[in-house]
């Protein structure tokens, strides 16, 4: 499994990191998780072959998080390179994920679903498995971020596992969720003193990783305040017992 960080930063205008996207690439599948309005350049920008992307999974309906659906749909349906596709595109998401499409197609009647190819859109249901794409599961947990916000647990065809976070503030059962995975990314959006309940900072992110356990862990959705942080020197009081990464915009981790 092989994991690229397109986007480590939040909705804050950033020179270096852009909004919430990850890429996933096995053998049997490309997946992208969260697909913010800066992933449909991320992804080339990247080398990922986004013109055979199998799935998209949406973790809530923040536009920093989905608001790249309606110009990737834009662009797959008159892109050269998807004019011979044939293999459907699914788009998985909480419930409303089919209703959210279709309010983008009707900003200007583009028929976004009507490509060269099947584009199938799919509610998830909280903690019931899903093949997400070949060779690779997936289950879903609910975080509480917004009404509808969700993490989700990969494993690929040889076991290899991934838990990505996405937007969440403190909850206890994502350590559960995470437990021992090969690659834990969750978010920490402040260091310290965070003004919102709803996102996490370091110490709680750290809290969740010592439970946890995984063998990685990267902290994503990055505010601007971590720019004149080292994170050596912040995690030192915590001793933590995994390697614990900041995310960066094109960091590629092989799992």
């Amino acid at each position: 499994m092989r994991v690229v960080i397109l986007g480590s930063g939040s909705s804050v205008p950033h020179p270096r990191r852009t909004s919430s996207a990850i890429w996933v690439d096995t053998p049997e599948a490309k997946v992208l998780l969260d697909c913010a309005p800066s992933a449909i350049h991320r992804m080339p920008a990247e080398g990922c072959d986004w013109a055979g992307l199998d799935a998209i999974w949406i973790s809530h309906f923040h536009l920093d998080h989905c608001g790249g659906l309606a110009p990737l749909l834009f662009a797959l349906k008159y892109a050269p390179e998807t004019a011979s596709r044939t293999k459907p595109l699914r788009i998985f998401g909480p419930a409303g994920i089919g209703e959210l499409v279709a309010a983008f197609d009707r900003v200007n009647n583009y028929r976004l679903l009507e490509q060269p190819f099947p584009v199938e859109i799919i509610d998830t249901e909280t903690s019931e498995p899903f093949a997400i794409a070949a060779g690779l599961t997936a289950v879903t947990a609910k975080t509480p971020h917004t009404p509808e916000s969700h993490a989700i647990h990969l494993r690929d065809a040889v076991g290899r596992t991934l838990v990505f976070t996405s937007d969440t503030g403190f909850h206890e059962p994502l350590a559960a969720f995470a437990r021992h995975v090969d690659l834990f990314i969750l978010e920490c959006s402040f260091i310290r003193n965070k003004p919102v309940e709803k996102h996490l900072e370091l110490a709680e992110a750290i809290w969740l990783i010592h439970r946890a356990e995984p063998a990685r862990a990267v902290l994503i959705h990055l505010y601007p305040e971590w720019d004149s942080t080292d994170l050596r020197t912040e995690l030192a009081p915590f001793k933590p017992r995994s390697e614990i990464l900041a995310a960066h915009d094109g960091q590629v981790l092989e799992l």
